[in-house]
């Protein structure tokens, strides 16, 4: 018997974010898809926030590739050294790459961008220091969906990784899913 949408997403409801993370789930965008959930994450110290929404359409969407398309947003600060190695944006997507992968997460058509920002103040701001930010937009397609929730610690771990966070040990785990 195929699974309702809630009942899909509710492994993704009942994930509980490594400590140093506040997720929560909010509205989520009502004409992209029939259904969809949306969450939102911060990391400690403003060190980085994000957005991820889950879409399904039970037809599937031409540009997706199937019935379910995660979307994507991460940002965090970086140091200004930081900002200006020319890979930085080959580093956030691999990023982004390489934490799908260690989620054991399937998926095609992935797509998105990275973008560096470096600010300086000037006039009544000139006291501010300047500031960087690393910036993350992205969408997959999963072709699982049994494993939906590991998309979203996928997500997650990206957050922690451009917030800096320490990697939490192998054989730790640091997003676990509630009983």
């Amino acid at each position: 018997m195929k699974k309702t949408f809630d009942q899909v997403i509710a492994p993704i409801l009942a994930l509980k974010p490594r400590g140093e993370i506040l997720l929560e789930s909010v509205p989520a965008p009502q004409k992209l898809a029939p259904h969809a959930l949306a969450m939102t994450a911060d990391v400690l110290e403003d060190a980085a926030t994000g957005r991820f929404v889950l879409l399904h359409d039970p037809a599937g969407q031409e540009g997706w590739g199937g019935q379910w398309r995660c979307v994507t947003f991460a940002r965090a600060a970086i140091d200004l050294e930081m900002a200006s190695d020319p890979l930085l944006p080959e580093i956030g997507w691999a990023w982004l790459l390489e934490s799908l992968k260690k989620n054991n997460c399937d998926f095609i058509n992935p797509s998105g961008t990275v973008t560096r920002v470096a600010s300086a103040s000037f006039g009544e701001l000139v006291e501010r220091d300047e500031d960087s930010e690393i910036e993350v937009r992205a969408s997959w397609t999963p072709t699982n969906e049994e494993n939906l929730a590991e998309h979203v610690n996928a997500w997650l771990e990206l957050l922690a990784i451009s917030a800096g966070l320490e990697p939490i040990p192998h054989g730790v785990s640091s997003i676990s899913r509630s009983n």
